[in-house]
Protein backbone atom coordinates (compact mmCIF):
# COMPACT_ATOMS: atom_id res chain seq x y z
CA UNK A 1 0.00 0.00 0.00
CA UNK A 2 1.51 3.31 -1.62
CA UNK A 3 1.05 7.09 -0.02
CA UNK A 4 1.77 9.79 -1.95
CA UNK A 5 2.12 13.26 -0.31
CA UNK A 6 2.72 16.18 -2.43
CA UNK A 7 3.33 18.96 -0.54
CA UNK A 8 2.28 22.38 -2.05
CA UNK A 9 4.61 25.39 -0.45
CA UNK A 10 2.18 28.54 -0.36
CA UNK A 11 2.64 31.43 -2.88
CA UNK A 12 4.47 34.12 -1.68
CA UNK A 13 3.36 37.00 0.93
CA UNK A 14 4.58 40.20 1.69
CA UNK A 15 6.09 38.62 5.11
CA UNK A 16 8.35 36.28 2.53
CA UNK A 17 9.48 39.55 0.52
CA UNK A 18 10.04 41.23 3.79
CA UNK A 19 11.91 38.33 5.57
CA UNK A 20 9.60 38.53 8.10
CA UNK A 21 7.92 35.65 10.60
CA UNK A 22 5.03 34.55 9.13
CA UNK A 23 2.42 37.28 10.52
CA UNK A 24 -0.83 35.68 8.89
CA UNK A 25 -0.61 37.71 5.77
CA UNK A 26 -1.87 37.13 2.74
CA UNK A 27 -0.67 36.36 -0.60
CA UNK A 28 1.07 39.17 -2.75
CA UNK A 29 -0.61 40.33 -5.44
CA UNK A 30 2.41 38.05 -7.72
CA UNK A 31 1.78 35.37 -5.13
CA UNK A 32 -2.08 35.55 -6.30
CA UNK A 33 -1.56 35.42 -10.16
CA UNK A 34 1.12 32.52 -9.83
CA UNK A 35 -1.16 30.41 -7.94
CA UNK A 36 -4.11 31.18 -9.97
CA UNK A 37 -1.66 30.13 -13.25
CA UNK A 38 -1.00 26.77 -11.44
CA UNK A 39 -4.89 25.77 -10.87
CA UNK A 40 -5.34 22.77 -12.41
CA UNK A 41 -1.79 21.40 -12.93
CA UNK A 42 -2.12 18.99 -9.40
CA UNK A 43 -3.37 15.45 -9.65
CA UNK A 44 -6.83 14.44 -8.23
CA UNK A 45 -5.91 13.58 -4.72
CA UNK A 46 -8.52 11.42 -2.74
CA UNK A 47 -7.54 13.75 0.51
CA UNK A 48 -6.45 17.65 0.43
CA UNK A 49 -5.28 19.37 3.43
CA UNK A 50 -4.15 23.21 4.00
CA UNK A 51 -2.37 24.74 6.91
CA UNK A 52 -4.20 27.40 8.89
CA UNK A 53 -2.37 30.61 7.70
CA UNK A 54 -4.32 32.83 5.37
CA UNK A 55 -1.46 32.42 2.94
CA UNK A 56 -2.11 28.68 2.67
CA UNK A 57 -5.43 29.18 2.65
CA UNK A 58 -5.80 31.92 -0.21
CA UNK A 59 -3.03 29.74 -2.32
CA UNK A 60 -5.30 26.32 -2.43
CA UNK A 61 -8.25 29.09 -3.30
CA UNK A 62 -6.36 30.01 -5.81
CA UNK A 63 -5.00 26.16 -6.95
CA UNK A 64 -9.15 25.15 -6.95
CA UNK A 65 -8.34 22.88 -4.53
CA UNK A 66 -11.02 22.26 -1.65
CA UNK A 67 -8.88 21.23 1.27
CA UNK A 68 -9.81 20.39 4.77
CA UNK A 69 -8.53 22.47 7.78
CA UNK A 70 -5.12 20.85 9.20
CA UNK A 71 -3.85 22.75 12.46
CA UNK A 72 -1.45 20.43 13.06
CA UNK A 73 0.09 21.57 9.45
CA UNK A 74 0.72 24.83 10.34
CA UNK A 75 4.23 26.30 10.57
CA UNK A 76 6.25 26.39 13.36
CA UNK A 77 5.10 29.11 16.06
CA UNK A 78 7.22 31.43 16.84
CA UNK A 79 5.95 33.19 19.88
CA UNK A 80 7.06 36.86 20.49
CA UNK A 81 9.15 36.58 16.96
CA UNK A 82 5.78 36.21 15.14
CA UNK A 83 5.24 39.65 12.62
CA UNK A 84 8.77 40.81 13.60
CA UNK A 85 11.54 41.02 10.56
CA UNK A 86 14.67 38.92 11.05
CA UNK A 87 16.69 41.94 11.16
CA UNK A 88 14.70 43.06 13.67
CA UNK A 89 15.24 40.02 15.85
CA UNK A 90 19.05 39.80 15.51
CA UNK A 91 19.27 43.72 16.18
CA UNK A 92 17.67 43.32 19.36
CA UNK A 93 19.28 39.60 20.35
CA UNK A 94 21.68 38.34 17.76
CA UNK A 95 22.60 35.77 20.42
CA UNK A 96 19.53 34.43 20.15
CA UNK A 97 18.67 34.32 16.14
CA UNK A 98 22.08 32.34 16.81
CA UNK A 99 20.98 29.88 18.82
CA UNK A 100 17.55 29.45 16.68
CA UNK A 101 20.22 28.52 13.50
CA UNK A 102 22.20 25.99 15.33
CA UNK A 103 20.02 24.71 18.22
CA UNK A 104 17.27 22.06 17.02
CA UNK A 105 15.72 22.50 20.68
CA UNK A 106 15.64 26.48 20.64
CA UNK A 107 12.51 27.98 21.88
CA UNK A 108 13.37 30.89 24.27
CA UNK A 109 10.86 32.83 22.05
CA UNK A 110 8.29 30.97 23.60
CA UNK A 111 7.00 29.82 20.03
CA UNK A 112 7.82 25.98 19.37
CA UNK A 113 11.29 24.38 18.93
CA UNK A 114 12.65 22.77 14.92
CA UNK A 115 12.86 19.64 16.59
CA UNK A 116 8.74 20.06 18.26
CA UNK A 117 8.21 21.04 14.98
CA UNK A 118 9.95 17.94 12.93
CA UNK A 119 8.27 15.60 15.48
CA UNK A 120 5.11 17.55 15.13
CA UNK A 121 5.19 16.58 11.29
CA UNK A 122 6.83 13.28 11.40
CA UNK A 123 3.46 12.01 13.56
CA UNK A 124 1.02 13.81 10.35
CA UNK A 125 2.85 11.50 7.59
CA UNK A 126 3.01 8.74 9.90
CA UNK A 127 -0.45 9.32 9.50
CA UNK A 128 -0.89 9.68 6.31
CA UNK A 129 1.05 6.63 5.26
CA UNK A 130 -1.60 4.41 7.23
CA UNK A 131 -3.82 5.37 4.39
CA UNK A 132 -2.98 4.03 0.51
CA UNK A 133 -3.90 6.83 -1.63
CA UNK A 134 -2.46 10.63 -3.00
CA UNK A 135 -2.84 13.15 -0.39
CA UNK A 136 -2.20 16.86 -1.96
CA UNK A 137 -1.18 19.51 1.64
CA UNK A 138 -0.70 23.28 0.56
CA UNK A 139 1.92 24.46 3.44
CA UNK A 140 4.43 26.79 4.87
CA UNK A 141 7.96 26.09 3.87
CA UNK A 142 8.97 25.43 6.89
CA UNK A 143 6.57 22.50 7.61
CA UNK A 144 8.15 20.88 3.93
CA UNK A 145 11.37 21.14 5.54
CA UNK A 146 10.15 19.61 8.63
CA UNK A 147 8.74 16.69 6.16
CA UNK A 148 11.85 16.33 4.29
CA UNK A 149 13.85 15.64 7.29
CA UNK A 150 11.52 13.02 8.25
CA UNK A 151 11.36 11.38 4.84
CA UNK A 152 15.43 10.96 4.62
CA UNK A 153 16.03 10.91 8.77
CA UNK A 154 18.66 13.33 8.97
CA UNK A 155 19.19 15.33 12.31
CA UNK A 156 17.35 18.29 12.48
CA UNK A 157 20.14 20.63 11.84
CA UNK A 158 19.70 19.67 8.10
CA UNK A 159 16.69 21.56 8.38
CA UNK A 160 18.62 25.03 7.29
CA UNK A 161 20.19 23.21 4.22
CA UNK A 162 17.16 22.57 2.25
CA UNK A 163 15.56 25.77 0.42
CA UNK A 164 11.95 25.40 -0.41
CA UNK A 165 10.68 28.36 -2.95
CA UNK A 166 7.29 29.26 -2.98
CA UNK A 167 4.29 27.32 -5.37
CA UNK A 168 6.72 24.42 -5.29
CA UNK A 169 5.94 20.84 -4.95
CA UNK A 170 7.95 18.42 -2.77
CA UNK A 171 6.60 14.66 -3.27
CA UNK A 172 7.07 12.28 -0.44
CA UNK A 173 5.83 8.53 -1.32
CA UNK A 174 6.27 5.51 0.46
CA UNK A 175 5.10 2.69 2.97
CA UNK A 176 5.21 0.26 5.82
CA UNK A 177 7.32 3.72 7.41
CA UNK A 178 9.93 4.19 4.28
CA UNK A 179 9.48 7.23 2.51
CA UNK A 180 11.15 8.54 -1.08
CA UNK A 181 11.52 11.81 -2.06
CA UNK A 182 10.71 13.69 -5.17
CA UNK A 183 12.57 16.94 -5.14
CA UNK A 184 10.78 20.19 -5.45
CA UNK A 185 9.25 21.47 -9.06
CA UNK A 186 7.84 24.46 -9.63
CA UNK A 187 3.47 24.45 -9.87
CA UNK A 188 3.44 26.60 -12.81
CA UNK A 189 6.11 24.42 -15.41
CA UNK A 190 4.35 21.12 -16.53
Amino acid sequence: MTTRVMLVSAAAGQAQREVRFDDDGPLSEAGRRRARAAAGILPAAGRSYVSPSVRCRETAGELGLSALAAPELAGCAMGAWRGRTLAEVADGDPGAVSAWLSDPDFAAHGGESLRQLCARIAGRLAREAEEAGRVVAVVEPDVVRAAVVCALGVPEEAFWRLDVPPLTVTELSGRGGRWNLGLGRPLDRR
